[in-house]
């Protein structure tokens, strides 16, 4: 029978080996300030946009972790409202979308604040507004008491197919793990900022203190972590969309770390590299933002209707497929004559062109 991190005498005194890992925290504090320097000479209104992308594809990513799809629009239009950023006021977001941009909000602007279990309670309340997770029922605002499915155990994979990595806490532990757990994230300041990102991940996790909701708020304390670490409530990299790229190898050192030892250097490796990877990512965002911001630099002395406008943001923000006429249509609201002058109109300006790839429907990208 295995046995769990958590059932260990020493539990949770965890270790690692400072001197393996030292290399990779030295150059994820390079990388970070490489990152963070670079944002702040683009001034508020660059960094506020490249926040909103990164945020939008953090809270993307962190969904098709748990195996939910949500629309890309609405993603950032709840987002943006909420920082007061413009954006297509048309689009009405979902309740679900909503509830985790604001939990997601709560955890990188109030990065400052205590982590506190009323605060982890009303995230996950939030999440599961009706009591359920599907159509199963669920316990919220409340830590998971003795159900019948009582030990918790941590899996991946769909229904009927789950893979278990591991078996968390019995319920009557949850209490007391979690403000062990609560009072350490809030009164070290010793440990490295990025190590106790990670430390934080995996002590959560093996507690999972709730009935659903576990993975997406470990990874909002990680970015509140992360906060803490850039000192900035702005997002300029995305975890989770960095985990989610590396989903498999991610519940296999889960589970791997789960099992015989307090030793958590493989985990620790592990994270600072999926961290740099991160870092990495983020280049093509940062890189878009800019480009974004030079293509209104260039045409903004130029009068535009509103279709074209929420058009042109479209395809500057990163629009999936080929914009042909009558997409700009159906996305604009309007006739397909209409549509065909509005892109006229921007192609006599060399602000649009027909794209290159030759097949039947005419498609059109920014110049």
């Amino acid at each position: 029978m295995a046995v769990y991190i958590h059932q260990l005498k020493d539990w949770p005194r965890f270790t690692w080996e400072a001197e393996r890992l030292a290399s990779l925290q030295a150059e994820a504090r390079f990388e970070q300030g490489k990152i963070l320097g670079q944002m702040q000479k683009l001034g508020f209104d660059l960094q506020a946009a490249a926040s909103l992308d990164n945020l939008s594809l953090d809270l993307l990513k962190s969904g098709e972790i748990e195996g939910e799809i949500f629309d890309p629009a609405e993603v950032r239009s709840s987002l943006a409202r909420r920082l007061g950023l413009d954006y297509d006021t048309e689009i009405i977001p979902g309740r679900r979308v909503d509830a985790i941009a604001e939990l997601m909000l709560d955890a990188t602007r109030n990065f400052d604040q205590p982590l506190t279990a009323e605060r982890l309670l009303r995230w996950q309340a939030a999440l599961f507004p009706t009591g359920q997770s599907g159509l199963l029922k669920i316990k919220t605002g409340g830590w998971r008491d003795n159900l019948p499915q009582d030990p918790m155990q941590v899996v991946s994979g769909p229904m009927g197919r789950e893979t278990v990595h591991f078996k968390a806490p019995d319920a009557e532990l949850v209490p007391d793990e979690m403000s062990r757990f609560l009072d350490w994230f809030n009164s070290d300041f010793a440990t490295d900022p990025f190590l106790k990102a990670a430390l934080a991940h995996l002590w959560f996790i093996t507690i999972h203190p709730f009935d659903d909701g576990n993975g997406r708020i470990a990874r909002a304390i990680t970015d509140l972590q992360l906060c803490r670490a850039d000192q900035s409530s702005f997002r300029f990299y995305s975890l989770s969309a960095q985990i989610r790229k590396e989903r498999n190898a991610y519940y296999k050192i889960l589970e791997q770390t789960q099992k015989d030892s307090l030793d958590l250097s493989d985990w620790m490796e592990w994270f600072l590299k999926c961290l740099l990877n991160s870092f990495d990512s983020s280049s093509s965002i940062l890189d878009a933002v800019l480009q974004k911001a030079r293509f209104w630099s260039r045409y903004q002395l130029q009068s535009y209707n509103p279709r074209q406008l929420q058009m042109l943001n479209k395809l500057m923000d990163g629009f999936t497929g080929k914009m042909t006429t009558s997409k700009w249509a159906t996305l604009s609201n309007c006739s397909h004559d209409t549509a065909l002058r509005d892109i006229h109109d921007l192609l006599r300006r060399n602000i649009l062109k027909k794209d290159e790839a030759g097949d039947r429907s005419t498609g059109y990208v920014l110049v």
